[in-house]
């Protein structure tokens, strides 16, 4: 699909309105449209890998920074289809400052209005940049990312590797860099599509609504198995809840132990972010909170509330993680949960232990509300382990060191179950599993917040 073609695949049938015609944009390597989709007005461009490879320089540049300004200028998304071989080796410095004005430009609208990527062939230099500046990033099967090229690599590091393996979707989805991959362009067009379809036109104003629709399951604890310590998929426990059981995961390869997705809860779009106890059983590391915290501030900027499901035992232990920077990344994770302004309503399903609990989303932390299912166990660590620790001089002494271990593990689970915490003042309440949706509903609608004022641009 050449660049034109690409746009119209993303916008509804005859709304491409060219801001520079073919003929003008003849030799540039890139054409910028207004266009709509699904009836909403979205500015579009894409480069032409089949002029010199897409290299991007200063006419090419001029055309993605008057799409993008003109995004900021009237308050609307902006989708943008990358194929570059870099700078324009022609140009030199002057192709580095092209590259750098757009740098810029997108990063004047960060958090403004939702920009998304779209992959389409291979991109290099600057150009993964154009792409991981962007709220979302999707790759079309068979292009690729790579700040420096196969042949680069050869030269510099005597390594042989395809583009594929180098930069492919297989690679970034694992990386985080991809966050959905689709099959083709065309595809790709489409699930572009689909991610406005949940997003705002711009920060501080609404998301689409759409007509709501049952869940598919009236209960969604009927995917939990009834012994604790085997694991579950929670993609079933979402799926039955939100609206006819659909929603976009975002990053479903990149630090699966964490859930991230974008749904509907009758008809009103949400961000769910979610533990998952069939990677790891749930528990949290450095990938999972840099997964965790750049959704809840993408979510965060454009005002779709936050639904989070826990099961987690807590952080992941071991020199490993701490070396790799667990303290920061947690931290962050904390801090973007904290800072957020959206609603944010958190169903403990089956367990939420220590650091893990507090930094899903728990009550002082600010959730709006907190709920728990009847069997679930809130604590700083699970009962066995804790007796371990502050027990361990009766269990030692005790004629079945083992029985007195499984009874003091008892007593002291009393303590963390959910309605403990309620009465503590750590739930607001503890619902049965099939009422879930209900009260997620009834709490959004009692913290819906008001729209904000006009959209300011940064310069």
């Amino acid at each position: 699909m050449d660049p034109l073609r690409r746009i119209e695949a993303l916008a509804d049938r005859g709304s491409v309105q060219l801001l520079d015609g073919v003929e003008s944009s003849a030799g540039v390597g890139a054409i910028a449209a207004l266009t709509a989709v699904e009836g909403r007005i979205v500015v579009a461009f894409a480069q032409d890998g089949e002029v010199g490879g897409g290299a991007l320089g200063q006419r090419q540049a001029a055309v993605l920074c008057r799409a993008l300004e003109l995004a900021g200028q009237s308050g609307v998304p902006v989708v943008g289809f990358i194929e570059s071989a870099g700078a324009r080796l022609q140009e030199g410095v002057r192709s580095l400052d092209a590259y750098a004005r757009v740098f810029r430009t997108m990063i004047g609208l960060s958090s403004l209005v939702p920009q998304i990527s779209v992959t389409t062939g291979d991109s290099a230099g600057g150009g993964c940049y154009c792409s991981a500046l962007t709220d979302f990033t999707i790759m079309a099967r068979g292009a690729g990312m790579f700040l420096t090229g196969p042949r680069v690599v050869q030269e510099v590091t005597g390594e042989t590797v395809t583009a594929q393996d180098l930069g492919g979707p297989s690679v970034h989805r694992r990386t985080g860099v991809c966050q959905i991959v689709a099959e083709s362009s065309r595809e790709a067009a489409a699930r572009a599509r689909e991610l406005l379809g949940y997003l705002p036109p711009r920060r501080g104003a609404p998301a689409p609504r759409r007509r709501p629709l049952p869940p598919v399951n009236a209960d969604p604890s009927d995917s939990l198995p009834a012994d604790d310590s085997q694991v579950y998929d929670v993609r079933d426990v979402i799926a039955a809840l939100v609206d006819a059981g659909q929603n976009l995961e975002i990053g479903p390869h990149w630090a699966r132990n964490m859930v991230t997705a974008l749904a509907r809860l009758e008809g009103r779009a949400i961000g769910i972010v979610a533990n998952q106890p069939a990677h790891r059983g749930g528990v949290i590391d450095v990938a999972a909170t840099e997964k965790a915290s750049r959704f809840i501030r993408t979510c965060d900027s454009f005002g779709l509330p936050l639904v989070v499901l826990v099961d987690t035992p807590g952080f992941m232990p071991g020199t490993r993680q701490e070396s790799a920077g667990i303290i920061r990344h947690g931290s962050n994770l904390l801090r973007a949960f904290g800072a957020a302004t959206v609603p944010r309503v958190t169903v403990v399903l089956r367990r939420a232990f220590g650091g893990g609990y507090i930094t899903m989303n728990s009550k002082d932390l600010g959730a709006d509300f907190c709920f728990a299912w009847p069997g679930a166990t809130i604590g700083i660590m699970a009962a066995h382990q804790a007796v371990a620790i502050v027990q361990r001089g009766e269990i030692a002494s005790a004629s079945d060191p083992g029985g007195r271990h499984v009874q003091l593990a008892n007593a002291y689970a009393e303590g963390q179950s959910a309605q403990a915490a309620a009465r503590a003042g750590a739930l607001d309440a503890v619902i049965e599993a099939n009422e879930t949706r209900s009260r997620l509903c009834e709490a959004l609608e009692a913290t819906e917040r008001p729209i904000e004022g006009p959209l300011t641009v940064a310069r």
